[in-house]
């Protein structure tokens, strides 16, 4: 069904969709490639909400000569008016013969819709070239779309013994530069940036973006039960903070208020923050990818709730030995069949430390 070409231009496409990965939120990331007689005449991706999407740029740089063209588009091209006009209609008034999409769109306003209307033009359609390959790119907006809730990543940084910090405390640094480096890389790319009050204390962290170059800052959650959060914290220092509280302290909230933070109470039997709700709440504001960076206490709250989906863990060649923190406060089981399985995903060598990706094998 496709040829080594279509390989060839559809992996193209999506290098262009990578272009996007850290400002496209809550849009997905995709690019597009239009070709005519084997030679790629226009190309584009979709760089933030607001803005022209791949198609409509590639076809901008195509011109005349997309009529009878070919396009390698990552997601279904959208049918529906929403900040831009429907992009299928696009292609359909610019004439091109045939489109090839690496997978459908998820957006119940789309799927499938895209297709349909290109066909009733008489445009080819053709859809699931490296389909995995997109659907990777994509996987919080997928998430998003689907489930309700977004893709949850989870980071630590620990030794081979499993530890996070020493007796004392103290954890800055267990890992390389290079491990720190890739971390922002990660944080980057999400929408939010979620820590709990046991981090903000023992830490003081910004939780910004420094090490790596981007012109978006993802959302800080911050989950705060009781909200304990010093007013002097620096998390609170530039606003575009949200607050995840489990009970209404309303003297606290208007102080966090007028630091430029945003309070929800989102409340469990226990007068915690109801976790699973807090997802519900997050995807609301259309929040593709949220990493995690907390401390144990969270890390394990976060994975008996079942929200986290991946964890991204460094490992550094040491050992801290008893007495430290570990990666996850979870209760003990009594027999190995209760375990926790996961899957790798990936493992790398980022420097002297080992970074591995793993997912939950619900």
């Amino acid at each position: 069904m496709f040829t080594p070409a279509d390989r060839e231009f559809m992996a193209r496409a999506l290098g262009l969709a990578e272009r996007g990965l850290f400002t496209t939120t809550p849009n997905p990331r995709v690019g597009c490639v239009i070709v005519r007689d084997g030679e790629v005449v226009g190309e584009g991706f979709h760089a933030r909400a607001g803005e022209a999407h791949a198609e409509a740029n590639a076809l901008a740089a195509a011109g005349a000569r997309a009529a009878g063209a070919t396009v390698y588009v990552t997601l279904e091209p959208c049918s529906h008016h929403g900040r831009t006009p429907p992009c299928a209609d696009a292609l359909i008034a610019a004439r091109v013969r045939r489109v090839v999409a690496a997978m459908g769109d998820p957006n119940p306003r789309v799927a499938g819709e895209g297709f349909a209307r290109l066909r009733a033009a008489a445009v080819e359609v053709a859809s699931g070239l490296l389909e995995d390959e997109a659907r990777e790119l994509n996987i919080g907006f997928v998430s998003r779309l689907t489930r309700g809730r977004p893709w949850v990543r989870l980071k630590v940084a620990a030794t081979l013994d499993g530890r996070t910090a020493a007796a004392n405390g103290q954890s800055q640094w267990i890992t390389s530069e290079a491990s720190r480096r890739d971390g922002h890389r990660w944080r980057a790319r999400a929408c939010a940036v979620l820590t709990g009050i046991g981090t903000v204390r023992d830490d003081d962290p910004r939780l910004t973006v420094r090490e790596v170059a981007t012109t978006r800052q993802p959302l800080r959650v911050l989950v705060d039960s009781r909200l304990e959060v010093p007013l002097d914290a620096r998390i609170l220092e530039g606003g575009h903070l949200l607050v995840a509280a489990g009970s209404a302290d309303h003297a606290k909230i208007a102080a966090l208020q007028a630091k430029g933070a945003e309070v929800v109470v989102l409340p469990n039997a226990a007068g915690k923050v109801e976790l699973a709700d807090l997802m519900r709440e997050l995807a609301r504001r259309e929040l593709n990818e949220i990493h995690v960076e907390a401390g144990v206490k969270l890390n394990g709250s976060l994975v008996a709730a079942g929200v986290v989906d991946e964890l991204l863990i460094y490992l550094a060649p040491s050992l801290l030995g008893d007495g430290g923190s570990g990666m996850f406060n979870l209760p003990s089981i009594s027999r190995l069949d209760q375990k926790l399985p996961l899957r790798l995903v990936d493992v790398q060598q980022l420097g002297a430390d080992v970074r591995i990706v793993a997912r939950f094998a619900r």
